[in-house]
């Protein structure tokens, strides 16, 4: 019988009353639920070593941060975080695993978490920042699934890239726009890197790279 790894969200989401804007996500690499962590890593959201969000981040907003598992790494994103009115609240509760990694495409019998109750709770939310688009498995693809049981769709606003929508809560009859943005991920580099805008950009100014990329689109939502 083959081994299956139940992958677990480690963290509850990061909102509250002042919350304006929610980066949601899917889950964090495996070891984040294991807690066996690596040396750089962070004990909170994206905090992964090899995460690329705080990095953009940073050179956004001169964060100054600390890479490192300590309180004081975690205390200073939820700082930054309340600063901004920016929350985190990853659409995947659980999922199985046959191979223990963190792509999106391998996670199995998933359980989302219900972001509708969580913006309904939440009232301030105005602009859900999916950190990937609508490629199976990805937090936009996900997002869509959960809308349909609500009889709920995504409305296009910009087919460009990062593709924006709105939708209208089923509940409180708000309109929250959803901008799905490049994933803050390594394995997004290559789809970053056949983009016609990074391609212009690249071609004028060699040592422009994908991180440099990522923090001109992000910068314009954070």
């Amino acid at each position: 019988m083959q081994y299956v790894f139940k992958h677990t969200h480690p963290y509850e989401p990061f909102i509250d009353t002042t919350t304006e804007k929610l980066i949601v996500g899917t889950l964090p690499p495996p070891r984040f639920t294991t807690g066996e962590l690596k040396e750089g890593d962070v004990n909170f959201c994206y905090g992964s070593r090899d995460g690329q969000l705080w990095p953009i981040l940073e050179k956004i907003f001169n964060l100054n941060l600390k890479y490192e598992t300590t309180a004081n790494a975690i205390e200073q994103r939820k700082v930054f975080l309340k600063s901004r009115g920016i929350g985190v609240c990853d659409i995947v509760a659980s999922a199985e695993r046959q191979k223990i990694d963190a792509s999106d495409i391998g996670m199995q019998n998933v359980v989302l978490r219900n972001v509708l109750c969580y913006l309904e709770k939440y009232p301030n939310v105005n602009t859900l920042l999916f950190t990937g688009g609508n490629s199976k498995n990805g937090p936009e693809y996900f997002f869509r699934k959960h809308l349909k049981e609500y009889q709920v769709s995504l409305q296009q606003i910009s087919n460009e890239v990062p593709r924006i929508h709105e939708f209208v809560h089923p509940i409180t009859k708000t309109i929250i726009r959803t901008v799905s943005l490049i994933a803050p991920s390594g394995a997004a580099n290559r789809a970053v890197g056949s983009l016609e805008s990074y391609k212009r950009i690249k071609k004028e100014n060699p040592s422009f790279n994908t991180l440099d990329y990522r923090v001109l689109q992000y910068k314009d939502y954070f």
